[in-house]
């Protein structure tokens, strides 16, 4: 395996609304790579929340124990401004397919516009190509809670957390008039 680059603290920020084995992938590989990794649990206003970020760190923690240059935080404001408020050097982004590439190519180009930042981009591997949190949620709430349809997608924490909020066992009753 190639050296690590000296001195790199890299951060992957996102929403993990909730957290995905794609997201732990992602960790997981850019771990690999930099000297230093922060996730930072940002909050998107494109977006309704369904967790709130003390959440979402809980449903990360226990995944990220087990590495010893990686590291968690909450922020809001720009994604910029908390790359270089942790030391940071570059932003990592999953690229699952070609409309997370438009999108991420964009947004690369304002963040280092914007805020002098670089961005390296991780392609999603095979088997987390279509995981996504606004699906998982979705799938979720539409099959009433069926954890064989997402056990494949989120660790068990996470459905635990979905639990508590969804309420496991909705949806798969025929709707009461």
């Amino acid at each position: 395996m190639a050296e690590k680059a000296r001195g790199i603290t890299a951060v992957y920020a996102g929403s993990f609304d909730p957290v995905t084995l794609g997201h732990l992938d992602v960790i997981t590989r850019a771990a690999r790579l930099f000297n230093n990794l922060v996730v930072g649990v940002g909050r998107n206003p494109d977006k309704r929340e369904l967790f709130t970020q003390s959440e979402r760190l809980a449903m990360l923690q226990p995944h990220l124990d087990k590495t010893t240059n990686v590291r968690a935080a909450a922020y809001v404001g720009l994604t910029t401004d908390f790359v270089k408020h942790v030391g940071g050097h570059v932003l990592v982004r999953g690229i699952r397919d070609f409309t997370d590439l438009s999108f991420e190519l964009l947004q690369a180009n304002v963040n280092r516009t914007i805020g002098e930042v670089e961005t390296v981009f991780l392609l999603t591997s095979d088997q987390h190509v279509l995981t996504s949190s606004t699906y998982i949620k979705q799938v979720y709430e539409m099959s009433g809670g069926d954890h064989s349809r997402l056990e494949r997608l989120v660790p068990a924490n996470v459905m635990e957390y979905l639990d508590r909020r969804l309420g496991h066992g909705r949806g798969t009753e025929a709707a009461e008039e």
